[in-house]
């Protein structure tokens, strides 16, 4: 299996599906993240500058994707804040999706626009990754005169078998990843620019909280659909 996480971020794909990539690597699947801005905005650091932020934060993901036994990272390096699903990075996604031909693809969830219930409102960058992520598996990446030069380039059409949407407010597809749960957090802690101690206890309870219906001591929950087109 090939599997690819489109994210804003360095660091939310290891919030809300590290878990299930650890597990998947661990038996024998290809993954690969791509992350598609620059997180130069996210930090709250007053001697702290955008070029600088840009280097930590592409090191911890690439040290994150170590632990977690990725077999590669990729940026984008759009501006963090800033991330817009137009058709230029629908088209980027497309490119990677074509190149690495994933059976799975995880992104966030581009209809999760706030919980009032956590007094939490999702960031414009993970709609919009989402967002575009969802486009390019279907139908771009998919269709041969989308995008056809990149055909040209040899990058012919793929189609991704299933989608992955992560999901903290539930999602019916629920990964136990109780044997991996130390490698999340592990991974984790290397975004030592962005990790709290209260953002790993938050993790950790959400992890137990999504794995208690299926008496699963930890797990990560998506909205799953499988692409019949």
């Amino acid at each position: 299996m090939i599997a690819l996480g489109v994210a804003a971020h360095p660091d939310d794909l290891d919030f809300g599906a590290s878990g299930t990539f650890a597990k998947w690597a661990r038996e024998g699947a290809s993954c690969y993240y791509l992350i598609c801005t620059n997180g130069c905005k996210g930090s709250d650091d007053p001697g702290m500058t955008e070029q600088k932020l840009i280097r930590i934060r592409r090191e911890e993901q690439r040290a994150a994707g170590k632990v977690l036994g990725l077999k590669d990272v990729f940026f984008l390096d759009h501006n963090d804040t800033e991330l817009v699903a137009d058709l230029a990075l629908k088209k980027e996604i497309v490119r990677y999706i074509r190149k690495l031909k994933p059976d799975v693809v995880v992104t966030t969830d581009p209809t999760f626009v706030y919980s009032s219930k956590r007094g939490f409102v999702n960031h414009t960058d993970h709609r919009a990754a989402g967002l575009a992520a969802m486009d390019a598996v279907y139908p771009m990446a998919r269709d041969r005169l989308t995008f056809k030069e990149l055909e040209k380039e040899g990058l012919k059409p793929h189609k991704v078998k299933t989608l992955y949407f992560i999901n903290f407010e539930g999602g019916e597809e629920t990964v136990d990843i109780s044997k991996v749960i130390d490698t999340k957090i592990k991974a984790l802690l290397c975004h030592k620019s962005q990790i709290s101690p209260e953002s790993i206890k938050w993790v950790t309870q959400r992890a137990k909280l999504s794995g208690k219906d299926r008496k699963y001591l930890y797990a990560e929950r998506f909205s799953k659909v499988d692409l019949r087109g």
